[in-house]
């Protein structure tokens, strides 16, 4: 388990099944540090001989993830820093591309930006009807390119436009479901949380070489994606620093969006 003001990582492992929690008081945020042990705990439970397969998840009920920190994002003065920032992003997009291990992301509630990004870097991903996602990046100034490889990997290019270039409007998670986001969506987190376990506990009870083959044939094709993600990040991290893009930054922290 890890602790910090900027929010919690927590990790424990139950008859083969490892749970990857994350939680942020800002609607489950993500700073550099939160993204930085989330990285490290999903590649630690990827080598790990007692896990068999990761569910990914957030705390709280109304918000799976709020993408990334606002408030950090105002803090990033020069292009080494925000590219150092996004690339924390990447970093956790590779930690599931590289593990050995399935993983399902349990969605509970809205996903937002990054957000979006956790979910489709997920080998399966289970939601509830409350579980709407947005990709708000072009509102303020930047776009979703660290996580468009995992999005469009997921939910095919017309779709990822539609969702990108309508940036102020969510989509429902039926939606989602229909695009190929999510694989089974629920009326209530009960639901989801029976539906998730259930999953978990049956890949858990699978060969371990099967599921470790089947991870590969799963990404197959994103060999690249160390480079093309790092480029990615540096393209945000000077788009960052427009005045455009700090203005609406400052404008949504004080209510003005």
């Amino acid at each position: 388990m890890s602790e910090s003001p900027n929010g919690n990582v927590t990790s424990q492992t139950t008859d083969g099944v490892t749970t990857i929690s994350f939680f942020h008081p800002a609607q489950n945020s993500l700073p550099a540090d939160l993204l930085s042990r989330l990285a490290s705990e999903i590649e630690k439970s990827g080598k790990s001989p007692d896990t068999r397969v990761i569910v990914l998840k957030s705390e709280g009920e109304r918000t799976f993830c709020a993408g990334a920190s606002f408030d950090e994002l105002l803090q990033i003065r020069d292009k080494e820093s925000g590219t150092q920032f996004f690339s924390g992003f990447v970093n956790v997009i590779n930690a599931c591309r590289k593990s050995e291990k399935i993983i399902i992301a349990r969605v509970q509630g809205k996903a937002v930006g990054g957000g979006v990004g956790l979910a489709a870097a997920a080998d399966y991903c289970i939601a509830t009807e409350a579980a709407s996602v947005k990709l708000s990046e072009l509102a303020i100034g930047i776009g979703p390119f660290v996580i468009s490889p995992a999005v469009i990997r997921k939910i095919g290019l017309p779709a990822f436009s539609q969702l990108t270039i309508r940036a102020a409007d969510f989509q429902t998670a039926q939606w989602a479901k229909e695009k190929g986001l999510y694989n089974e969506v629920y009326a209530d987190i009960p639901a989801l949380d029976e539906a998730v376990d259930a999953l978990a506990a049956r890949l858990a009870s699978y060969h371990p070489d099967a599921l470790a083959g089947l991870k590969e044939i799963l990404w197959e094709g994103t060999e690249d994606w160390d480079q093309v993600l790092a480029e990615r990040a540096a393209i945000s991290g000077e788009l960052v620093l427009s005045e455009f893009t700090q203005q609406a930054l400052n404008n949504f922290l004080t209510g003005k969006r």
